[in-house]
């Protein structure tokens, strides 16, 4: 029997974060190294499943796991990876050491425990970082669609705890305002999710119906529903399909987040501490675009098809008015967070392109957004840690005393535009270029989205880093050496896989290719060239052979 690799990836920060919780609470410094070290070891395992992972193998998943969990209602615990799951669980694996270096002290208490005050927030906040990971990685690996939804669904937990509990605590007003904002938000994120999830479980249910109607024996296996339904064994009537689409892709738009189901998230972000503002976006969103794929386009093929047309109009509104509210904050977590919901925005747009161009675009930018908004969002956690504010008038010269930190800041934000040579650009490229060859209306349109990005990264590192110095910004520190190891990495990667995307593409392309497949879409053809010949027919035109075998 091989060894469980997947189950291992994410049983490492399960363990992390019981030992971490267990920790008396006079062992705060223990429980930060304890942390850091179970996420490191997660890593090495994400890199073995990377490493031992063939994308020219056969087959849409490999090392697989299987086995009976509750028979009588057809749950399998069933792990598999394809190429696009094996970079999101990279991705995340990396995220979150420097998750834990960020937030080092944003969770040490206000004041001592006595005898009579036992609660342990240092470990409770790394503990639950580690729950995160590990129901994160666990819902990249599912293959069984109920198995999917439990840790879907339980993320919501440990994430409420760390947005309502573990807040900034740089935000206006005193300690009991920002605790209000903190719940309201917290809620807030917690009610939406609880939400889509409700109306997705309902449709979970619906699906095993229809399968074991038809199937004789009701199943929730991903694999083979869609092994069935290409061998014309399962065949699932029109209104049902797009029916049961809804109810998942509702549940997948809310954590996206789409607009108009965005509206969480800006709450979520602004009011939490900047290592789980990153832990939000760079990660636990990136499962409702990473279903997207895996589960409304495999099991709905159709119906897919069917919704394409409004969904890309949503992600073209998603694109423009995030970045247009982004242009108008003046808070920079808030700013940071409605760039998200834009970059979101061209995701989707590329994942329902249904080109192999716009999905393996839309993959890429789930892999690059996480990195570029860890940097941008991380730095300026450091930022606003330093001043004690969000806002961006309270900012002004930081650069002439706080050189590194402000180029730290300037990357991260250049990323965030898609600057040509950083890693963004190439999957915000291949989106559009994929959007383009079969919508060319929404594909000029979204890159309005382009110009407003330059407009709101620009005027932000304007207003914080340059002109006269603010007298409280005086004294404002460079980044110290912990800071540095947190950002440095994130910086090589941005540069690394700007000039050189090549791993990740020759990782992704063939997912991609078995997701086209099952939808039954091609690329569009390019048009035949036509040329003037005397003679030619009507018009004196002729289409030569070899400018048809060309096309082909």
């Amino acid at each position: 029997m091989s060894f469980p690799l997947l189950t291992a990836v994410a049983a490492v920060p399960a363990v992390g974060a019981i030992a971490t919780a267990a920790l008396p609470a006079a062992k705060r410094t223990a429980a930060k190294w304890l942390a850091l070290l179970f996420s490191l070891a997660t890593f090495a395992l994400a890199l073995v499943v990377a490493f031992r992972f063939d994308p020219g193998a056969e087959g849409p998943f490999q090392l697989t796991e299987s086995h009976a969990w509750i028979s009588d209602f057809g749950v399998r615990y069933e792990l598999g990876v394809d190429g696009i799951a094996v970079a999101l669980i990279a991705l995340t694996t990396l995220l979150i050491p420097f998750v834990i270096l960020a937030g080092w002290h944003d969770a040490d208490p206000l004041e001592e425990a006595t005898p009579n005050r036992r609660w342990r927030p240092t470990q409770g906040f790394f503990a639950l970082i580690l729950a995160v990971e590990a129901m994160v990685v666990l819902s990249f690996e599912a293959t069984d669609v109920f198995l999917f939804y439990l840790f879907f669904e339980a993320m919501l937990i440990p994430m409420y705890f760390l947005i309502g509990g573990f807040g900034d605590r740089a935000g206006a007003g005193g300690e009991e305002q920002a605790a209000s904002r903190r719940s309201y938000a917290a809620v807030k994120f917690l009610l939406y999710n609880l939400v889509g999830g409700l109306i997705m479980l309902a449709a979970v249910i619906g699906l095993y119906a229809v399968t074991a109607d038809q199937l004789g024996t009701g199943t929730f296996s991903l694999q083979q529903i869609v092994e069935a339904r290409a061998a014309g064994k399962l065949d699932i009537a029109t209104g049902t399909e797009r029916l049961l689409f809804l109810g998942f892709f509702f549940a997948f738009a809310v954590k996206a987040p789409l607009w108009p189901l965005h509206t969480w998230l800006p709450g979520a972000m602004g009011e939490s501490t900047s290592p789980v503002a990153v832990l939000i976006t760079a990660v636990v969103d990136k499962v409702g675009t990473f279903a997207m794929l895996r589960f409304c386009l495999q099991l709905f093929p159709e119906a897919s098809s069917w919704a394409t047309p409004v969904i890309l109009v949503l992600a073209l509104i998603s694109v423009l008015y995030g970045a247009l509210l982004a242009v108008a904050q003046r808070d920079i977590k808030r700013l940071i967070a409605y760039a998200s919901i834009s970059h979101f925005g061209f995701i989707i747009m590329g994942i329902f392109a249904m080109t192999s161009q716009g999905q393996g675009g839309a993959t890429l930018y789930m892999v690059n957004h996480g990195i570029s908004t860890a940097a941008l969002m991380l730095v300026a956690g450091f930022l606003i840690s330093r001043r004690g504010s969000r806002l961006i008038a309270d900012f002004g010269g930081v650069q002439k005393v706080a050189p590194v930190l402000a180029g730290t800041f300037l990357v991260g934000g250049l990323a965030t535009l898609s600057l040509p040579g950083l890693a963004p650009f190439v999957s915000e490229f291949l989106v559009l270029v994929g959007t383009f060859s079969r919508y060319p209306v929404i594909g000029i349109i979204a890159t309005l989205g382009i110009v407003l990005a330059a407009l709101y990264v620009l005027v932000l590192y304007q207003r914080t880093m340059t002109g006269p110095v603010k007298a409280e910004v005086k004294t404002m520190p460079d980044l110290r050496v912990r800071e540095l190891v947190v950002v440095a990495p994130l910086i090589v990667l941005l540069l690394f896989l700007g000039v050189y995307p090549k791993p990740l593409t020759d990782l992704v392309n063939p997912a991609v290719d078995h997701t086209l497949s099952v939808v039954d879409k091609k690329d569009p053809k390019p048009p035949v060239q036509v040329d003037a010949v005397p003679g030619g027919g009507r018009g004196g035109h002729a289409v030569h052979d070899q400018d048809v075998e060309a096309a082909k």
